[in-house]
């Protein structure tokens, strides 16, 4: 489009024709160069779909925590995790991911800087644009081979997850009794005073839930046992994870 973008050495046609050529569509308007917001789009993009990563990667993280242990990174064997502690078998692959997500997240942020430019024809956005754009492009092609194999071979561990919950001493139910109680006629703010103070006895005492809610005379008075014994079991939050599943073709 020339200097300032008036095409004044070369009919706007050949624009036209090459970009055809390439599969391309000409810049509705652009000034000696095209507007960096297309640039910082992309960029954008890139950091998110970065910190998408890094949120599996944080939660295989957080999962992997020896009070936590549902799940694991894959660790070989011969593979050191620390060389002052031969036991730790640290999540090295996902730490990875991380870290290289911030990276992707300052690129973007330098791409928005190259928005705004003087006159909107300066060049100070090509020596910035020359290092992130295929750093960045790089990098997340890098990070999704790693998630993918971080999930290929991901380690879990289900009896973990029963003795975690198990810990809580039935606490989770606390929300499912609660509506069980309304569903009963009594009022919300009841249903909530009766449900709490017996799981605020859970915290204090290390009793079980159930035991404590079956020795409790105003909660018997508006439930039986058995339908109070029904609504322990962590089965009934898994109806409709199939569904779920089903969205993303599982």
């Amino acid at each position: 489009s020339g200097a300032v973008g008036t095409y004044a050495n070369i009919n706007p046609e050949v624009e036209t024709r090459v970009c055809a050529k390439l599969g391309l569509k000409p810049a509705p308007i652009a000034t000696q160069v095209v507007q960096r917001d297309r640039h910082a789009e992309y960029m954008s993009t890139i950091a998110v779909i970065g910190a998408t990563l890094e949120k599996m990667a944080t939660e295989i993280r957080n999962l992997q925590r020896t009070d936590i242990r549902e799940a694991e990174e894959y660790f070989g064997k011969g593979q050191k995790g620390s060389s002052a502690m031969p036991h730790k078998r640290n999540p090295i692959t996902n730490e990875r991911v991380a870290g290289l997500a911030r990276v992707l997240r300052g690129n973007a942020m330098a791409a928005l800087e190259n928005v705004a430019l003087w006159h909107e024809r300066d060049i100070s956005h090509s020596s910035v644009e020359r290092v992130i754009v295929p750093d960045s492009t790089i990098l997340l092609d890098y990070m999704l081979h790693l998630m993918i194999k971080v999930i290929d071979n991901l380690l879990v561990y289900p009896d973990a997850m029963i003795e975690n919950l198990n810990k809580t001493r039935g606490l989770i139910y606390s929300g499912r009794l609660l509506l069980a109680l309304v569903d009963k006629g009594i009022l919300r703010e009841r249903a909530y005073e009766l449900v709490q103070r017996n799981a605020m006895q859970v915290w204090a005492t290390r009793q079980n839930f159930l035991d404590l809610l079956l020795a409790d005379r105003d909660v018997m008075e508006l439930i039986s046992a058995d339908e109070l014994q029904e609504l322990f079991d962590h089965k009934w939050y898994l109806r409709h994870v199939d569904m779920v599943f089903a969205r993303f073709g599982l």
